[in-house]
């Protein structure tokens, strides 16, 4: 029973060792070192505040429109196909936004498909369109994250009460209007939430910005790291990057906070489809299919098409070097994140409190921030471990190990350990909330220990959960690609650090078979994310 009793005291230990890299780079603020920032501002502070902002609020926008719109229209129209657009329009989220940037730009500059398909078919000759910029990296960006608004504005839009709608109507106020004045207001703190999402992930960006050789705040720490080899440079720049995550938290949480819409109890009735012209049935239908061809299926067209012309090259090279490295990652993760989600998750149940959200909510904030600033955040103090070590292991026996944690790949499960451990504590957290108390207090009248609670019946009823845990961990660490640049050892490559590389040399053909294996590994959770909502939504019908 001691054990239980001290459980907070273990959830209050992960939260401390996870918590290492913020409180690394939060230390590193304070005191300000006045010759960097004097550097900094000198020659690429403003660019990199301006183009970071300008990302940001052009990603903002851009996923807000097209999520909410693409939301509206599934769930409020009838049209041609719309039981298949309503899932299929999930299927970006498998792509990461550096593999579509990627193809984008070589499908687009001189010598590329598009060019080419155009003076072909029609005889338009020199059409280059300048993708490479600011607004090439936002349209991108927003194709890939604009999934994150729809998902949460057509969940909002469903479960809205249909007698609003039929009030509004009969008042008189157009489709047009009763989206704007009465459907939108209603949704707001889900699209908030869903932009909010797409808002970090363009900040944490690393791949895109890179390849569009757009700098934003992530480029400049991998530069300094690497370039000018300056880690206080890198930290300050990071601490930077954190403040602007938590500045967005800060505008979510008033955003959300002033604007609350709430919708009286009551049963509700299930949404009333619009019925359209033809005209308008092609509009309705050829919008989401633009969408949906420029964001996944032309890049991974062009991705199959780029790996069988290359194939044989391919698969002689270093490829399954660079893809085991990956999966052995991906694997290790998940094997460390989801026990430690466990013990999170149970000591939250055992022991709940403000102690226990408390160290559940630091422990998880990693998601949201970029993995460049938990790569240096985890760089330092590792670094700093690792010198310690040989220091005493010279003194003591004459013998310098050399770097134990940050040479090896040690370093990089402790990174993504924080990054991805709110993905595994949700899976395992919403299992776990699932079982009522009273079945607890049921099977302990019949003798069984806490202990005999959580492995013969707890742990069989969230196995689904832990496996779905599992899989989002592994997916997200095959797809990360800042940290892993940052911190990988000398030697160690993965699919993502591969396809960067490639990229980087104008290689992007042979970018193509890593690319694919992502994008493909990338389907699971997003076909887990379909088969879900099916069983909630489409048995309806």
């Amino acid at each position: 029973m001691n054990f239980f009793r001290s459980w907070s005291g273990i959830n209050l230990f992960l939260c401390l060792l996870l918590s290492i890299p913020l409180f690394t780079i939060f230390i590193s603020i304070v005191p300000p070192k006045i010759e960097i920032w004097s550097y900094l501002f000198e020659t690429r502070l403003i660019e990199l505040l301006i183009n970071t902002f300008y990302l940001t609020i052009g990603v903002g926008v851009g996923s807000f429109l097209l999520g909410t719109s693409l939301a509206w229209i599934v769930v409020m129209y009838e049209f041609p196909l719309k039981k298949v657009f309503d899932w299929a329009l999930i299927l970006p989220m498998a792509v990461p936004a550096y593999v579509i940037g990627f193809v984008i730009l070589t499908a687009f500059e001189y010598g590329g498909i598009v060019p080419g398909a155009l003076e072909y078919l029609f005889g338009i000759e020199g059409f280059y369109p300048d993708i490479r910029s600011g607004l090439g990296v936002i349209i991108v960006m927003s194709l890939v994250l604009y999934p994150y608004v729809y998902l949460l504005a057509r969940s909002a839009f469903r479960d809205q009460n249909q007698s609003y709608l039929d009030a509004a109507r009969s008042l008189g106020v157009t489709q047009k209007m009763l989206f704007i004045r009465v459907a939108l207001p209603l949704a707001r703190p889900s699209i908030v939430a869903g932009v909010s999402l797409a808002l970090m992930e363009s900040l944490a960006d690393f791949g895109t910005v890179a390849i569009f050789s757009f700098d934003t705040f992530t480029t400049a720490i991998y530069e300094v790291w690497f370039g000018m080899y300056e880690r206080s440079a890198a930290t300050q720049l990071a601490s930077m990057l954190l403040m602007f995550n938590f500045i967005f938290f800060w505008l979510e949480y008033r955003t959300r906070g002033k604007a609350v819409y709430y919708q009286s109890s009551g049963a509700s009735r299930k949404q009333k489809s619009f019925r359209v012209s033809l005209p308008k049935k092609i509009i309705l239908f050829s919008y989401p299919a633009i969408i949906l061809c420029c964001s996944f299926v032309f890049p991974v067209a062009v991705l199959i098409y780029w790996a069988l012309d290359v194939w044989d090259m391919q698969v002689q090279s270093r490829f399954f070097e660079y893809a085991f490295n990956s999966l052995l990652l991906g694997l290790l993760s998940g094997l460390i994140i989801i026990p430690i989600a466990l013990i999170l998750a149970y000591g939250k149940r055992l022991n709940p409190g403000i102690i226990s959200f408390l160290t559940t909510r630091i422990s998880t904030l990693g998601y949201a921030i970029p993995g460049s600033v938990i790569a240096v955040g985890v760089l330092i103090p590792l670094s700093w471990i690792d010198y310690r070590i040989n220091d005493i292991t010279s003194y003591l026996w004459d013998y310098s190990p050399g770097l134990i944690l940050t040479g090896s790949i040690a370093a990089i499960l402790f990174a993504y350990t924080v990054r991805f451990m709110t993905v595994g504590f949700n899976s395992v957290d919403s299992s776990l909330l699932k079982i009522t108390t009273s079945m607890d207090m049921a099977a302990q009248s019949l003798g069984l220990s806490r202990l005999g609670i959580m492995k013969k019946i707890h742990f069989k009823l969230i196995r689904s959960g832990l496996l779905t845990g599992f899989i989002l961990v592994f997916v997200d660490v095959m797809k990360e690609m800042p940290a892993t640049l940052l911190m990988r050892p000398f030697g160690f490559d993965t699919l993502a650090t591969w396809i960067w590389q490639l990229t980087s040399e104008a290689m992007a053909k042979q970018a193509a078979l890593p690319a694919l294996i992502i994008v493909a590994v990338g389907l699971f959770p997003v076909i887990i994310l379909i088969g879900l909502d099916k069983k909630t939504s489409f048995g309806e019908d």
